[in-house]
């Protein structure tokens, strides 16, 4: 498999560092943290090392497989071939830009604070390759939404608890009342869906897995408590019948849109959901079949196509979206 463009910046500082004196696996890991990020915090683990000596012996994609030993005597790393080195075969310009576009995508994110502490990590990367300091240049690519999320203030806290399977409470409004509650979470997961940030965690007060949007949440309190992360709990299968973020306990069902001949490339393109299928295609458009749950936003997502989108099956679904279209028109009159 081919390595990613900062694997490649480790293996470079790993090739530097094992031709001086036996370096340790820590040794290692600590010269490329130092190298790419300072030495204000672990950023990467021992066992990415051992992934990156293994790529660096036996992945020929790379262009060489390095000679790298153990010596039990040293305790440590070295060259079997005392003249090898990887310092002769540059990065290519295709590379580079790669890194450099990699860098300019997460400055986009700078305003919130979870993505601020990777600020200093991308200027050292940008400083060690001589390449012109993040944001200097044109705009080049934007996304459609960044920065000033609300509840962003929330997302560094829940990202640690997250991480280090920390127990929280959290105070929440929903945009129905006016009156808050309290949650105490066992937080998996932070989400983003179209500009909005959610927390999908276990509720230990109603034993069951809850999703909290984060603009919503007015404070947080850690809790002393950790927990252990269910073994069996997968959140891309937790999402896999859910188009957006609610999941309910109904069984997905096998939903048939008829798509216009103007609209059918752009489905196609661009999937409404990984289990679409196309079940027929002509000159007058498509039938696709989704297997998904029945959710609002499956709702909004067919009432965004408007006319270019006919719902032929289940009837239930199709009842829904004749309804809401219904209700709309009558605003009109």
């Amino acid at each position: 498999m081919p390595a990613n463009k900062f694997a490649l910046l480790r293996y470079r500082i790993i090739d530097r560092t094992i031709r001086g004196n036996y370096p340790s696996k820590e040794a290692l890991r600590q010269a490329c943290e130092e190298a790419l990020y300072g030495s204000d915090g672990e950023r990467i683990s021992s066992s990415t090392i051992d992934k990156d000596l293994w790529a660096m012996r036996n992945e020929g994609e790379l262009g060489y497989y390095a000679p790298i030993k153990f010596s039990k005597e040293y305790g440590g790393y070295y060259y079997e071939d005392p003249d090898f080195t990887i310092a002769e075969l540059p990065l290519s310009n295709d590379d580079l830009e790669a890194i450099k576009a990699a860098a300019e995508t997460l400055y986009q994110f700078r305003d919130i604070p979870l993505f601020q502490q990777f600020d200093s990590a991308i200027e050292k990367i940008f400083d060690r390759m001589a390449i012109t300091s993040v944001g200097s240049d044109a705009e080049a690519i934007q996304f459609e939404r960044v920065g000033n999320y609300k509840g962003s203030e929330f997302l560094q806290p829940l990202y640690k608890a997250c991480k280090n399977s920390e127990v929280v409470e959290l105070t929440y409004t929903k945009f129905q009342s006016k009156d808050s509650k309290t949650y105490t979470i066992e937080p998996h997961l932070l989400k983003e869906y179209r500009g909005r940030w959610y927390l999908l965690g276990f509720d230990l007060t109603d034993e069951k897995i809850r999703t909290l949007s984060l603009d919503r949440i007015t404070q947080i309190k850690e809790d002393d408590r950790k927990f252990s992360r269910p073994k069996a709990f997968d959140s891309k299968a937790f999402f896999e019948s859910a188009i957006g973020i609610t999941v309910t306990d109904d069984a997905p069902l096998k939903v048939q849109i008829h798509f216009s001949a103007m609209m059918a490339p752009y489905v196609t393109t661009q999937p409404l959901h990984e289990s679409q299928e196309i079940i027929e295609q002509d000159k007058s458009g498509m039938i696709i079949q989704l297997t998904v749950l029945n959710t609002p936003e499956l709702i909004s997502t067919i009432l965004g196509f408007g006319k270019e989108a006919t719902v032929l099956s289940p009837i239930s679904i199709q009842n829904e979206v004749k309804q809401a279209l219904t209700e709309c028109i009558l605003k009109y009159k």
